[in-house]
């Protein structure tokens, strides 16, 4: 190990979040870059295994799924948090508000008039080919006309530091306790620089969850039963399943636990008996979700769920269907809807995006697959794309047949040369690139977590962040600052 030297930091090539130039944090990150370079090389060995073992100790883990096999792991977490001030912070949030309130009215809009259809604001065929459009929601009413109670929507920065939304996740977003958790390992590991009350809290995501999850109980005059729907302990975001339902203080349920009566009421069978269930935190997929209405081989749903739900004698979140705005496809046609719903400008702007459904789109994409990453319309967790850049010849054969064969499954973004953050490597800080999840809920009112969870490419010029797929995490700081002491400190740093 070593001692951090910011001087000698390689932020040339990239925007970076912490430092402007090597040997100049941002104005923001002074403090925290000035501390970081204080610790000789034992005392920061010292506090990465501290972080280490709290994650063990803790049980932090994740699942991989590798050739067949299904491997827990402890969590990979990077002790150098990523800093954000404040009043871009506040910015970032007004545009995931709008965002999440539009595709709400545009997944509304789609189970009931389709003027969004009729009025050619989206395509007719981009939603006859959508593989996430359920015909068993059409004219459902969700409380609040809420679909998509729990989105995640993937934040990136350029080479020149604009942010952009790069993908937003509407079905069963993942990773909120992971942010959580990463803020205790972190208060364990560098406490001295909170005491100074300049780092936003979250920890009030968990309150917000479960009132947002009670206020669409079909029973408001009563204490609502919510429970968290799991598919079990093999399913890879099985920690947070336990992890949120034992911070809410909720019961964590299988399919199996869960009946429909007669009546289209749910209950919970418990030691003393059937116990009724109101509020249903899924996160188990749509077509496992009741063997009735969806897949009738599944085994992890409960048999006239939907139902109940049609009934309105329990809600569901995230509603079923939400899906059909979690297509990156649809991804493209976002600022057209939020000009359409809300008529406002978007205050957060998308990746320019190429549909190889359409011709011209589709000829300049195959025309340049060594420039561009490919995406499928619906995968997650980083699977299935092409980086053009980093690509072989034969990858990009397979994917010029693969958009030939599918064109409406695929679409393409510029390569961006994603923002960087200090990411410690034997006591060296070397730069790697990160993106940012920030989770939105959606109710009577709308919350946005402060921050959200920083994911992080932990090897050396990667762009994929997944865990899965050797990504690793960050505490993500939101910093009030005063200017002139965050300036001063960025210059002793």
């Amino acid at each position: 190990m070593s001692q951090v030297n910011w001087n000698n930091y390689a932020c040339r090539d990239y925007y970076d979040e912490l430092m402007a130039a090597p040997g100049q944090p941002r104005a923001s990150a002074g403090e925290l870059c000035n501390m970081l370079a204080r610790f000789s090389a034992e005392e920061l060995a010292e506090r990465k295994t501290a972080a280490e073992i709290a994650i063990r100790t803790m049980g932090i883990t994740f699942t991989v799924y590798s050739e067949g096999a299904m491997i827990d792991r402890a969590w990979p977490f990077d002790i150098v948090p990523r800093i954000i001030p404040a009043s871009e912070w506040r910015k970032t949030e007004a545009g995931l508000k709008q965002r999440v309130q539009a595709l709400n009215l545009f997944i509304d809009d789609l189970y009931h008039d389709q003027k969004v259809i009729k009025d050619k604001v989206l395509p007719a065929e981009v939603l006859a080919q959508s593989v996430n459009f359920r015909p068993q929601c059409v004219g459902i009413n969700p409380p609040h006309g809420v679909w998509a109670h729990v989105c995640g929507s993937d934040l990136v920065r350029d080479g020149e530091g604009t942010l952009y939304v790069l993908e937003d996740n509407l079905r069963i977003p993942s990773g909120v306790s992971y942010m959580l958790e990463n803020r205790n390992v972190t208060k364990r590991v560098l406490p001295e620089l909170f005491a100074s009350g300049k780092i936003l809290p979250v920890d009030d995501y968990v309150a917000n969850l479960y009132d947002m999850l009670a206020a669409m109980s079909p029973r408001p005059g009563d204490e609502p039963q919510v429970v968290v729907l799991t598919p079990g302990i093999y399913n890879s975001a099985y920690f947070e399943h336990a992890y949120l339902a034992q911070q809410m203080g909720v019961e964590l349920v299988q399919g199996s636990d869960l009946v429909v009566d007669d009546d289209d009421v749910v209950y919970m069978r418990t030691v003393e008996g059937r116990r009724r269930v109101d509020v249903i935190y899924r996160r188990v997929d749509d077509e496992f979700l009741d063997p009735e209405a969806f897949n009738p081989t599944s085994m992890l749903g409960v048999a006239g769920l939907m139902r109940a739900w049609r009934a309105g004698k329990v809600a569901l979140a995230n509603a079923p269907g939400a899906g059909v705005a979690d297509d990156k496809v649809v991804y493209a046609f976002v600022p057209a809807l939020i000009r359409y719903y809300l008529d406002q400008e978007p205050l957060l702007p998308n990746v320019p995006s190429y549909l190889c459904m359409f011709e011209d789109d589709r000829r300049y994409v195959l025309d340049h697959l060594d420039e561009l990453v490919v995406k499928p319309a619906n995968e997650s967790g980083g699977y299935g794309m092409l980086i053009g850049p980093r690509s072989t010849k034969e990858t990009r054969e397979e994917f010029a047949r693969l958009i030939k064969a599918n064109p409406r499954n695929y679409m393409a973004q510029p390569t961006l040369a994603l923002s960087t953050t200090p990411t410690l490597f034997d006591g060296l800080a070397q730069p790697r690139h990160v993106d940012l999840r920030p989770f939105i809920l959606s109710g009577p009112e709308i919350h946005v977590t402060t921050g959200g969870l920083t994911r992080v490419a932990l090897i050396e010029g990667s762009l994929v962040v997944n865990s899965s797929q050797g990504g690793g995490s960050k505490d993500t700081w939101i910093v009030e600052t005063d200017d002139n002491a965050a300036a001063a400190a960025a210059k002793g740093a």
